[in-house]
Formats: structure tokens, C-alpha cells, sequence
């Protein structure tokens, strides 16, 4: 049985800040610099955000003079925005933290011994004997990679449930120093958030399956991505030559990778991008041959909350899978604009939400069995069949009969 999604769970910051008022803090804080404003402004709307939630209110920034100020920030907010993201997966997925065998935790903006995954053991009450793979460097990517060992971890445990956890908290790297143009574009991209996605293989059906995977490796690109370690911190390397790389490899390598399943791009119904930036998207669009409404989460994800480094592609993947619109065998492509990690997978059920109120569910929340409301979450524990709902099997779809009576503990016919 191939692992699938169980839950997914997207979490943002309380303090949100627009873009207008972002530029002017910038120009601000930098205006001793005599550098050029009217260039900060002009790439700052470029990106094409609207606005960014931060780990911490805008004022206390100034506070944070050295790297330690801000990992220890780091440290303390990435603590509670990740209890916050894996509190709520559970709860959409119906599970308990005692039922999580394998945490994988991925970042890249801040660092943590004991690392976050062992400071979330004991506040989610989570098992002592628990598996954690804590990630870090990965970068943008880690997204995708932290659901394929996820993936892995399920495959080798059948019985298990294994979280992935992405945390980043991109606002605590800024380097007031730093006027580079890839330093002044980042500043305007980025911003903070945390996901989790729980998955499994011997649960019961709540999402789509991870069929296959394949990451690739591009030789002589260190200095595409990443950071500089200086004393003040993390500097930001940002290559202007992104959009060029993913022209040139992202087409041959995702033909390849979905080669080797006899599907074809063509037979790719979902698109789920991480957020690189409007020039990266553009070149995604480009070399897949995408229509412009194959991408419309990844861009509307990108303009409301920014660049979410590996918590981007998490977020495009709950947003989808909430939508409702991926049906029983659909193929879907999670995948890193900017290095080819990915995993294909297909067969999400479609299943309606509960119609009570006051039950927390989405999509993901009905039985994939009967079509029920299965969440203990549920005050009603309505037990109606809701149907048509699909199986997640490849390409076989099962439906279960509509039910025009309405349900005992439901306001709403099923």
C-alpha cells in the first residue's frame, strides 16, 4: 500500500504587516546607507507580495542587534508556531500525538540544539520512543524532500504515521548590513510561516497517494542558492540566474521522472509549486508549458504570505487538497521550482466536509470508507453517509450511495 496524506495543516504568525508599510520600514532604517530608495521600492513591489505575517511585531526588530538576539528569537518563536502547525494537522486528521511514530523536521533559517523536533517532544506529548529527523540546509526545497522521506518513513513502517514539520521564520535572517541587490530582494520576498503533513500507509484514506519520487542533483550550482555564514549571520546568496537554470532542466528531468510511471505531463492534473518568485514561476510556466490557470494557488500563495522557503509547497498542497477540487485519480506533482525534488501521486479522494457548523472539519475530514464524518472533533459525531466519495486507487473509483434523509445530528441533509 503506497503512503498518503493524512492531514495537512498550515500555520501563519499573528503579526501581519503590508507591503507599503514594510517599504517604508525598510527605507527608514536604511536611509543613513545612501543607498538608492527608489530601487528598494521598485524591486520590493517587483515581487509581487502583498504582505507578510512576521515571527515578531514589526518594532521589535530594531531590538535584535546580533545573530544571537535573533536565534534565540528564532528559537522561542519556531517552538510555538510548530506546536501550533502539528496541534492542528492532528486535529484535521483525527489523530493523537501518541499516535506519531516518525517526526521529520525541516528549516533553514535558524538553528536549535536541542533542535526543534526534541523541544516539541514533551509540549505535544509526544511518544518517548518517536523517530526524529531534524533537517537542515536543505533550503527551499526541503518541502517536498522532508514529504518524501516522510514517505520513506511510512514505506518501512507501514503501521506507523510519520510527521513532517516545516518551520521558517525567514524575517529573523535580515542582515541590516547587507545592500545587495539579492539582500534587497529578499527583504521583500520572504516571510514567515510553519506547515505539517501527516502520512501513512495502514490508516484510512483522507488523501492522496505518494506513488513515486525522484530528486536530482545539479552539479556547480553552490553558489545558486543558499547563505553565507557571517558573523552577524545568515547572508543571503541568491543567483540572478534561477530562472535561467529552471529553462534549461526542470522540462527533461520532470519527463524523465514521470517517464519512468508511463504517465506523461499532459496527464498531470495538479501543479503544486513552491512560491520562488514571480521570474521563477514565470520560467516553471514556460519550460512545462503550463496554461496560466495551472499554477493560480501557487501564484495567489506567493502574493498573500510571500516566499515561505520549505513551508511554501506545504502550503499550496493544503490549500489545494481544502479546495476540494483534486477527484479521485487525479495526478499530482508537488514539486521545488528552483531544484527538482518532487513526488507523484494521485488518487485524492473527493470528499465533502461535515455539514455541521461547529464541527472543525475540511475536506480531508469524511471517511474515505463509508463517507462519513469521522472526526471525534465533530460535537455531532455525525455518522451520515455523505457520497458520491472515490477511493484513492489508481484509477479505480468506488462510490458510495447518496443518502437524501437528513442526518439526526446534522443541521443539513446529506
Amino acid at each position: 500500500m503506497d503512503p498518503h496524506v493524512l492531514g495537512t495543516a498550515a500555520v501563519l504568525p499573528e503579526h501581519y504587516v503590508d507591503q507599503e508599510t514594510l517599504i517604508a520600514a525598510f527605507r527608514d532604517a536604511w536611509a543613513e546607507k545612501h543607498f538608492n530608495a527608489a530601487r528598494l521600492e521598485q524591486l520590493h513591489r517587483a515581487v509581487q507580495v502583498s504582505g507578510r505575517h512576521l515571527a515578531l511585531p514589526l518594532e521589535r526588530y530594531r531590538e535584535l542587534r546580533s545573530f544571537a538576539a535573533r536565534n534565540d528569537a528564532w528559537i522561542a518563536a519556531a517552538t510555538d508556531l510548530g506546536e501550533k502547525a502539528v496541534r492542528a494537522a492532528l486535529m484535521r486528521a483525527d489523530l493523537k500525538p501518541s499516535d506519531v511514530e516518525h517526526l521529520v523536521f525541516v528549516t533553514v533559517t535558524g538553528l536549535s540544539t536541542p533542535s526543534i523536533d526534541a523541544r516539541l517532544m514533551e509540549r505535544l506529548g509526544l511518544r518517548p520512543d518517536v523517530k526524529r529527523t531534524p533537517i537542515f540546509g536543505l533550503g527551499c526545497v526541503a518541502g517536498a524532500t522532508g514529504l518524501v522521506r516522510a514517505a520513506d518513513a511510512v514505506r518501512a513502517h507501514p503501521g506507523g504515521v510519520a510527521a513532517l514539520l516545516a518551520v521558517e521564520l525567514c524575517s529573523l535572517t535580515l542582515q541590516r548590513e547587507d545592500l545587495s541587490v539579492a539582500n534587497l530582494i529578499a527583504s521583500g520576498l520572504f516571510g514567515d510561516g510553519a506547515a505539517c503533513v501527516l502520512v501513512g500507509a495502514e490508516r484510512p484514506r483522507r488523501g492522496p497517494s505518494i506513488v513515486a519520487t525522484r530528486s536530482v542533483f545539479y552539479p556547480g550550482t553552490e553558489r545558486v542558492m543558499g547563505w553565507d555564514i557571517v558573523e552577524s549571520g545568515f547572508k543571503v546568496v541568491l543567483s540572478p540566474q534561477v530562472p535561467h537554470l529552471v529553462r534549461a532542466r526542470i522540462r527533461e528531468d520532470v519527463d524523465a521522472f514521470l517517464a519512468t510511471q508511463g504517465v506523461s505531463r499532459q496527464e498531470i492534473r495538479h501543479f503544486i509549486c513552491h512560491t520562488g518568485g514571480p521570474r521563477v514561476l514565470e520560467a516553471f510556466e514556460e519550460a512545462l508549458e503550463l496554461p496560466a490557470e495551472a499554477l493560480a494557488r501557487t501564484w495567489e500563495s506567493l502574493r498573500s504570505v510571500g516566499n515561505l522557503s520549505s513551508a511554501s509547497v506545504l502550503f499550496v498542497l493544503r490549500d489545494l487538497l481544502d479546495s476540494g477540487e483534486a477527484k479521485g485519480g487525479d495526478l499530482g506533482l508537488p514539486s521545488s521550482c528552483t531544484v527538482p525534488s518532487r513526488a507523484l501521486w494521485g488518487g485524492s479522494p473527493s470528499l465533502p466536509s461535515c455539514s455541521r457548523k461547529d464541527c472543525a472539519t475540511g475536506p480531508s475530514r469524511r471517511s474515505a470508507i463509508d463517507g462519513t464524518c469521522a472526526s471525534s472533533w465533530c460535537p455531532g459525531r455525525c455518522r451520515s453517509r455523505a457520497g458520491p466519495t472515490a477511493s484513492s486507487a489508481i484509477p479505480t473509483i468506488s462510490r458510495s450511495p447518496w443518502r437524501s434523509s437528513p442526518c439526526p445530528s446534522c443541521t443539513a441533509p446529506t
